[in-house]
């Protein structure tokens, strides 16, 4: 029979089985997160075998209800965790407890007695035309500023290049941040205009871009990473560091407030990309193959946001109504 192992040590276990599966690290530091606030809440090391639904029922009222301070550095007021974030660890506690079972550390699946958050439905709100005009301009120019007795004046950024092929990039092919976050310049395929990416769960696929964007791509490589190997982050900051996805959302968040337009994320772009799609093509396949998802879940909701702008349209536009026939 395997002994009684204590929740932590049953943790090093899963996170060691999970490593040899190559999760993906931003995976990884999620299950990590939610064990240490199971341990937290638990106050002591059990046995993961004497851990019950009532324990867990517990925690999962504990999170739900109790404000916390966010993790960074910057002080931020404390605040309850979201539906989706709550959502989260019930699955990384679900996918301890599949292992658990199956190495024979614990006698049921308690997580099946849970019942799952359910995640709020955030709205859909893509960037318009206008939007991106704005954003890839702010890309090129400072904020306009004045002198004493001058004219008003703006200087040409030294990152425009970069920044503009990020904001293009994440418009035409909907990746994620953490996916062009990983990127390499061996990644481009810039002759056929393809690139390379590892989603979720590490799954590799193709996607393709413009041929705008594909210029946009060679001049920023070719003016500011001429003779750098294949394996090096295709995007770096001034200071010559890799991108990450808290540095990419301080990045698009100026842009958007040079060019005055709020709530500017990486996830907005990925909206955008969709609906933009399904507008000019309603292949929901290939929209969900180009998305990464894994079910056609998040693409029925982008596709009921374009029946609804058909309808809209069809109201505008009907003989019938408009004569009031």
């Amino acid at each position: 029979m395997v002994r009684d192992l204590t929740l932590s040590q049953a943790i090093d276990g899963f996170t060691l089985e999970k490593q040899a599966q190559r999760l993906s690290p931003r995976t990884l530091e999620n299950y990590e997160r939610a064990f240490h606030r199971l341990l937290d809440f638990l106050g002591d090391d059990p046995p993961i075998r004497h851990i019950t639904p009532h324990h867990i029922r517990r925690f999962m009222l504990h999170i739900a209800t109790t404000p916390r301070a966010p993790a960074g550095v910057a002080p931020r007021p404390a605040r309850i965790l979201s539906k989706k974030s709550q959502l989260n660890i019930h699955v990384a506690l679900s996918s301890l407890w599949t292992w658990a079972v199956a190495e024979g550390l614990a006698d049921q699946h308690i997580m099946r007695a849970v019942p799952r958050p359910k995640p709020e439905q955030r709205a859909v709100n893509p960037f318009t035309e206008s939007d991106l005009r704005a954003l890839l301009a702010a890309c090129s120019r400072t904020t306009a500023y004045t002198r004493r007795g001058k004219r008003s004046c703006q200087n040409t950024r030294s990152t425009a290049l970069r920044d503009r092929a990020i904001v293009l990039l994440l418009l035409d092919t909907g990746m994620r941040a953490s996916e062009l976050c990983t990127l390499t310049l061996g990644s481009l395929d810039l002759k056929n205009r393809q690139l390379r990416v590892f989603g979720k769960g590490s799954k590799e696929r193709i996607l393709l871009y413009s041929p705008s964007t594909g210029r946009a791509l060679w001049r920023y490589i070719a003016h500011s990473r001429p003779d750098e190997p294949p394996t090096a982050p295709l995007f770096i900051s001034t200071i010559g560091t890799p991108y990450n996805r808290v540095a990419l959302l301080n990045l698009l968040q100026r842009l958007g407030q040079r060019a005055g337009v709020p709530n500017c994320h990486p996830h907005r772009f990925r909206h955008t990309f969709a609906i933009q799609f399904l507008r000019n093509n309603t292949n929901i396949f290939a929209l969900q193959a180009a998305l990464g998802h894994t079910s056609l879940d998040m693409v029925k909701r982008y596709l009921m946001i374009i029946q609804a702008d058909l309808q809209s349209a069809y109201d505008s536009a009907s003989p019938v109504a408009n004569w009031r026939l």
